[in-house]
């Protein structure tokens, strides 16, 4: 009886070659428990789409700072001097009276004999009067008035070459007291006394989590590849990999819910239910900042959002965090300036160390009194979260946000919570922590593998959580870009 080929027996051949019949083959599913040539594997995985973490802006311009109660809160400081828009001024007998609404907040506190300068932005004509009658206004229902005598004319609405603005309606007017005058010997009894106002900003922490979970089993299954990761965890053990991966995943939660969070409004379906939501960056520029829309890289635009910045805090160092596509609007913006008055390079933020900030990733140019410093914004770019969003032609469709400027150093605020002034950066992170529990970013094993011997459950779970919200101060000095 002949010997026939039995369960993993080989042919012998006359020549040293690999057949079907002295050949056990990897992949044809007949003796895939072993295999005469090993294949060629590449035992690391190639890393195409780069480093994939995303965090790294807030520690850029801001810092974090603990915190120990539901809500954080603080007063930001009011101009300083007295002025009205969408000032009124009625066609025909009451010519020299003009009028505003009053709110709760924005009340007539101009007084008689005030001096003050009346401006027509849509004409481009002013003229100079004194105030010699005032109403208060009511919230809700009058508007608050004074009457004026020019003194150029006998009318405001006299001609601009009489000393006046021009007859006809206003509803556009803006006006502001630069002084008082008072005859001889008169005292004040029309004069208002002013007292100084804040407008008061919160927001409030909401909790991240997120969980890993691996069975006992598959903590002791080696794999082919060798893994490696953003934080440098490596090793033949891909659950290693699938945790790590959930760190680096959780800790850009931690910055992308403070970019992006909204506060649940009034009536919509988020609220209620343990949800409020958090006002984050994007959302409190949109709400107290200045957006900047259809950036199309001249210098005239450009110089538009510094007359902007003037009419605000002036802050003079600024940083710019764009996308490529508005990070290329720039260059090719900077590429037609010379150095000197008309723009140059800057880095009086990085010490004047050109080298400092190159190793950042900023590079910095003057235009006016400000200095700018410019970086792409790795978040905007990533096609996983806004990158690759392109309008629809016609101008259709969700408007892509390109980039923000974030002005540098510090502000003055009061807090509620220490109740004194403090500095804080414009921009910075507030988390809830104690003497008893740190919440900034914490981090836990349960089960029975892994080192945790906490319940019968044959899984290690890594649980991550925190809870916090971003402070946006002084946002009227913060620009959002939208094209």
């Amino acid at each position: 009886m002949a010997l026939s080929p039995l369960f993993g027996s080989l042919v012998p051949s006359q020549k040293l070659q690999a057949l079907t019949s002295n050949y056990l083959s990897f992949t044809d599913g007949n003796n895939d428990f072993a295999q005469q040539y090993l294949p060629e594997i590449y035992e690391q995985e190639v890393e195409r789409y780069g480093n994939r973490t995303l965090s790294g802006f807030l520690r850029m311009v801001g810092a974090e700072m603990p915190m120990t109660s539901d809500q954080v809160v603080w007063s930001e400081q009011n101009r300083l001097h007295i002025a009205y828009d969408n000032v009124i001024m009625a066609a025909g007998a009451a010519v020299n009276v003009l009028s505003f609404n009053v709110t709760a907040t924005i009340t007539n506190v101009i007084a008689v004999k005030d001096t003050i300068v009346i401006m027509d932005p849509t004409n481009g004509v002013e003229c100079t009067a004194i105030v010699t009658a005032r109403t208060a206004g009511v919230v809700g229902g009058a508007d608050a008035t004074i009457t004026v005598a020019p003194y150029g004319a006998a009318a405001v609405s006299s001609a601009t070459g009489a000393g006046g603005i021009g007859a006809g309606a206003r509803t556009d007017l803006k006006i502001f007291v630069y002084g008082s005058e008072y005859g001889k010997g008169l005292g004040d009894a029309t004069a208002e006394s002013i007292t100084p106002s804040f407008t008061q900003f919160s927001n409030s922490p909401i909790i991240i989590k997120s969980k890993y979970q691996i069975s006992g089993s598959d903590t002791a299954q080696i794999g082919w590849v060798e893994v490696a990761t953003e934080d440098g965890t490596n090793g033949y053990l891909w659950y290693l990999k699938a945790e790590s991966e959930t760190r680096l995943r959780f800790e850009d939660y931690l910055e992308m819910s403070v970019v992006e969070g909204e506060l649940a409004a009034a009536g919509s379906a988020a609220l209620g239910a343990n949800n409020k939501g958090t006002q984050g960056l994007f959302s409190a520029i949109k709400t107290r900042g200045n957006n900047f829309s259809a950036y199309g890289g001249t210098l005239a635009e450009f110089d538009s959002i510094l007359k902007n910045l003037d009419t605000q805090g002036a802050i003079e160092e600024n940083m710019l965090f764009v996308n490529r596509s508005l990070s290329l609007e720039l260059d090719d913006m900077l590429a037609g300036l010379s150095a000197g008055a008309n723009g140059g390079t800057a880095y009086g933020l990085f010490e004047n160390s050109e080298e400092m900030a190159l190793n950042l990733g900023f590079t910095g140019f003057r235009r006016g009194s400000y200095d700018f410093y410019k970086t792409d914004w790795k978040y905007l770019n990533d096609a996983s979260t806004r990158g690759g969003l392109v309008k629809a032609a016609g101008g259709a469709g969700i408007a892509p946000i390109e980039g923000v400027l974030v002005p540098a150093g510090t502000s003055t605020v009061y807090d509620q919570t220490l109740g004194t002034n403090i500095r804080r950066p414009f921009l910075h992170v507030r988390y809830r922590a104690s003497q008893a529990d740190d919440r900034r970013m914490k981090s836990w094993l349960t089960g029975s593998v892994g080192g945790a011997y906490t319940s019968d459950l044959d899984a290690m779970q890594v649980h991550f959580l925190s809870e916090r919200c971003l402070c946006v101060q002084g946002a009227n000095n913060f620009v959002i870009f939208t094209k």
